[in-house]
């Protein structure tokens, strides 16, 4: 005769017993409005994420553009130099007088 409460049919229905009980759990009112304040705070979270992200990258944006003026303007004070060589004399100067530019 077979046994119609073996381990193998005792963990079958005690499975179909959990997930019905969990399907009922997961799908109640309680557990929607958890999903939607979740879902809810996620959002808020990107939101805030992507407003840094856009502010580092302007910031970001700006810094590459004074660089590259300060680089050109470097270039053309080299090349306008009579002698045609580069001195680190005249360039150590300059940074300085264009730091205390930038701090006033």
């Amino acid at each position: 005769m077979i046994d119609c409460l073996s381990a193998k049919n005792r963990s079958f229905l005690g499975g179909v017993l959990f997930g019905t009980a969990g399907v009922k759990i997961l799908g109640s009112d309680d557990a929607k409005k958890f999903y939607i304040n979740c879902l809810a705070a996620g959002l808020r979270a990107k939101d805030c994420v992507m407003t840094t992200a856009t502010n580092i990258q302007e910031n970001a944006e700006d810094v590459l553009a004074e660089a590259k003026e300060i680089n050109a303007r470097r270039k053309a004070e080299v090349f306008e130099d009579e002698s045609g060589e580069e001195t680190t004399e005249g360039l150590m100067g300059r940074d300085e007088d264009s730091a205390e530019a930038a701090a006033n």
